[in-house]
């Protein structure tokens, strides 16, 4: 083929593209210490890591472990922030509609999710 049908933009090497974030616009990127561990050199540059509370606390908050009872029985779930969350470990984003639900709730009160009824049987931090 000749170079005179070829565009000089066809030479350069394409760039990946840009990942857009998950996140409305001004909502800060959360992650947990261990997350950040996880994902080291690929850590996004606006990530605001958070350290766990350093006072024992039974109240849910970013980072948390949260076992819940239903109707269906007990689950746990670990909020993260969206760059770890994994579905297969039940580690749900802290802006995800379950975890907005969960958010600020105390041992032993229960919260309504969609509809059920969840009760918090016990909130840890690692």
């Amino acid at each position: 083929m000749s170079r005179a049908f070829v565009r000089e933009s066809d030479d350069t090497p394409e760039r990946p593209p840009v990942r857009s974030s998950p996140l409305p616009p001004g909502v800060p990127n959360y992650i947990t210490p261990a997350g950040a561990r996880r994902l080291g050199k690929q850590l996004p540059s606006d990530a605001v890591i958070v350290p766990p509370p350093t006072e024992p606390t039974d109240q849910v908050r970013f980072g948390a472990t949260v076992t819940v009872k239903d109707a269906d029985g007990e689950t746990t779930y670990r909020l993260v922030g969206v760059d770890e969350t994994d579905t297969d470990q039940n580690w749900i984003s802290w802006i995800s509609p379950l975890a907005k639900a969960l958010l600020n709730a105390r041992v032993g009160q229960c919260v309504k999710f969609r509809n059920a009824e969840l009760e918090i049987i016990s909130v840890s931090y690692r």
